[in-house]
């Protein structure tokens, strides 16, 4: 698998060497600021080739796009580079190619590495039998937690408890596309570290605690998922029962009681958080460390940015050299889903360059003036693209409409409706496919690994649109009209 992995990002790695090379030495003649200004929508073909070999690769030819997806990745991202460096030039293309490595994809697959390292080393053993009503209380701790430890660290904390405590059951994929919904993408929206979008926020001078306030916007949607999810789950658990699968019964005298192993690792999970928290507040309190390795003009390894990456590796280091392998033995760990994420992601946030240029040149020209136009264009974009930067767009268009009241930010006014609309846009709306946050991915490969067969990217799409979209309209009508 890692030889796989290696050779199927080889080809990427080399033009990213190329690009540097040819980012210091070439004279960029586009001009970046104004590039996304004049490309046609053409250029995000790749892009969109890209979304839809994830989505129909794995139903026409899985066997293959399992053995095979790193050439496809690497393929839909060199037809991209090579005629973007033959129209645009090399140098503009190797800054692009830099900007979206250096400044996005490391940090993006380091923190990804490193809490999903340090959460395998986390068991939660004992005898938990999966019901409906246990369900519902596992996927409530992990939607809190997912605001306090990242959205992907909740997620790959709670996971593998899910899994076993459901290990008997037939039908349990209600559960993973319900965690998917909740721990992975809405729990996020109470504090800057529960998603990316936040973070941005608070680093542009949105308070720390003001997301506090979007508290009642989760609520409803914790009430109405929570309770769509328990009528679900209890008519599968029903059937279940029906088909003469037997619930696990213990005796009081044997019952392992429940208890967590490697429970040492949570302090590796704090020092992941906070170097995303210092990240954010280094740069603002010491503009020194907004400084630090140029690769080329505009692109910045900041050292804030190279602080944050070190706590993370050695947060993982630590966890894996503390930890013995029966814990990861007991959670079934393997490297699998990580492998998948870093594969694909490298490629869609290669092929999604023009489409986030675009949107950054002509994302004031939507017209956009009222807060439900805000949360769906924010959320529907998000669903695809990268949410951080598509939050920072719509957080910079806001901020310079000219409002006169509302949250005082770095960027400008913006009303504090409009500021809860793109949040929660970008927040929740990451969920409504397997590509809108990272964890959902991984959810879906652990969840794989451990014999649950999950829906297809457009069967997972069934599924959000049915039950995702609705909620969403009820947002719109309560909150944001």
């Amino acid at each position: 698998m890692k030889n796989r992995l290696f050779l199927g990002l080889g080809t990427v790695i080399s033009v990213l060497g190329l690009s540097q090379v040819s980012a210091l030495a070439a004279d960029s003649e586009s001009g970046t600021e104004t590039l996304g200004a004049t490309l046609p929508l053409t250029w995000c073909i790749p892009f969109v080739c890209m979304l839809l070999c994830i989505a129909v690769m794995p139903l026409i030819a899985g066997e293959w796009w399992e053995k095979h997806k790193q050439w496809a990745v690497a393929g839909w991202s060199l037809l991209f580079l090579i005629p973007f460096a033959i129209f645009h030039g090399f140098g503009t293309m190797g800054e692009q190619l830099l900007e979206v490595m250096i400044g996005d994809y490391l940090t993006f697959i380091v923190l990804l590495f490193a809490l999903f390292c340090v959460a395998g080393n986390i068991s939660l053993e004992g005898d938990l039998v999966g019901t409906p009503k246990l369900n519902v209380l596992l996927l409530l701790i992990g939607t809190l937690l997912s605001s306090w430890i990242g959205t992907t660290g909740a997620s790959m904390l709670m996971i593998r408890p899910i899994i076993k405590a459901n290990k008997w059951r037939r039908r349990k994929v209600q559960i993973i596309v319900f965690f998917i919904f909740l721990v992975s993408n809405i729990g996020g929206c109470l504090a800057p570290v529960g998603d990316p979008p936040l973070l941005m926020g608070f680093m542009n001078g949105v308070d720390f605690f003001w997301s506090l306030r979007l508290a009642k916007v989760m609520v409803v949607n914790l009430i109405i998922l929570l309770t769509v999810f328990f009528f679900l789950d209890t008519r599968a658990y029903k059937k279940d029962i029906a088909d003469g699968r037997q619930k696990p019964v213990f005796d009081a005298d044997t019952k392992k009681p429940v208890k967590l192993k490697g429970a040492h690792n949570i302090i590796f999970l704090i020092m992941i958080v906070g170097a995303v928290i210092l990240s954010g507040v280094l740069p603002m309190k010491f503009p020194a460390f907004a400084k630090g390795i140029n690769f080329c003009e505009g692109v910045t390894l900041s050292w804030a940015a190279i602080i944050e990456i070190v706590i993370m590796l050695a947060a993982a280091f630590l966890s894996f050299k503390t930890t013995s392998k029966k814990v990861r033995k007991a959670n079934n760990f393997t490297w699998d889903a990580i492998q998948e994420v870093a594969i694909l992601f490298i490629g869609i946030f290669i092929t999604m360059i023009p489409a986030l240029l675009i949107l950054k040149a002509r994302g004031s020209e939507l017209g956009l003036t009222h807060p439900a136009q805000f949360f769906w264009t924010t959320g529907l974009l998000s669903s695809f693209l990268d949410n951080t930067p598509t939050y920072l767009v719509f957080f910079t268009t806001a901020a310079s409409s000219g409002f006169t009241e509302g949250i005082s930010t770095a960027m400008g006014v913006v009303p504090q409706v409009m500021l809860m609309a793109i949040s929660c846009g970008a927040v929740f709306m990451g969920a409504n496919t397997y590509i809108g946050n990272a964890p959902n991915f991984m959810v879906r490969s652990i969840a794989e690994e451990n014999g649950i067969k999950m829906p297809s990217f457009v069967g997972y799409l069934v599924w959000s649109v049915s039950i995702l979209v609705p909620t969403f309209f009820i947002d719109t009508l309560l909150f944001f009209l």
